[in-house]
């Protein structure tokens, strides 16, 4: 059996040492001491040490978590595959994962609907990129398709798509029309926009492209 010997305040006003048969044994945040009701002259066991080690892990990766948050918004699988990286156990992961779902301070639903307005509207990229680069965050393919469905006017999207292509087609510099109008293709799939809605676009500039011939 071991006794807590001394509990001394660090320089930092949240976190004191504990010190173990007169040995220094570990630093934690003062929190723990009050949640485990730690105190000078108490007999700790094997599990009770483990303890005390296990809720200072779990103090530290929600402070890195939180951390994170302030610089960027992130999906659970990205905040789950940070802490990894950082060599937190599962157990402790899963801990903070659920205080950060608690707290709203991740939420999927949430960041899905933001980035789908944000890549429609700002960066006018069609739903076929919208959802890779959302698929590729971790968020799940349903939940991906319902927000854009919801989220994306088909109209608005045909507007996007458009004022695109009229921009990229005063750069092609190709005076062969069908590698114009491949060229264009291209561009707008690799913008994400689907093939009919490229068709859609591109019949429209040829016909006002021999409306002015």
């Amino acid at each position: 059996m071991f006794k807590i010997t001394k509990i001394e305040q660090q320089k930092n006003e949240n976190r004191v040492s504990i010190y173990v048969n007169d040995e220094f044994f570990l630093g934690i945040h003062k929190e723990i001491v009050y949640m485990l009701r730690l105190k000078v002259g108490q007999e700790v066991d094997t599990e009770k040490f483990e303890k005390i080690v296990m809720e200072e892990t779990y103090l530290k990766a929600k402070s890195r978590a939180l951390k994170l948050l302030h610089f960027s918004s992130r999906t659970e699988k990205e905040m789950r595959e940070r802490l990894k990286n950082y060599e937190y156990d599962e157990e402790t992961i899963e801990r903070v994962i659920a205080f950060l779902k608690e707290y709203n301070f991740i939420n999927d639903a949430q960041l899905v609907k933001h980035m789908v307005k944000n890549k429609s509207l700002e960066k006018k990229y069609g739903k076929n990129r919208i959802k890779q680069e959302l698929y590729r965050k971790g968020i799940d393919m349903n939940l991906i398709e319902n927000t854009i469905e919801q989220e994306i006017d088909e109209e608005k999207e045909y507007e996007n798509a458009l004022s695109l292509a009229r921009k990229k087609l005063n750069t092609i510099k190709d005076t062969d029309k069908r590698k114009v109008y491949q060229k264009l293709g291209r561009y707008l799939s690799y913008r994400g926009y689907e093939y009919d809605l490229i068709k859609k676009v591109i019949k429209l500039l040829q016909s006002e492209k021999e409306s002015f011939d």
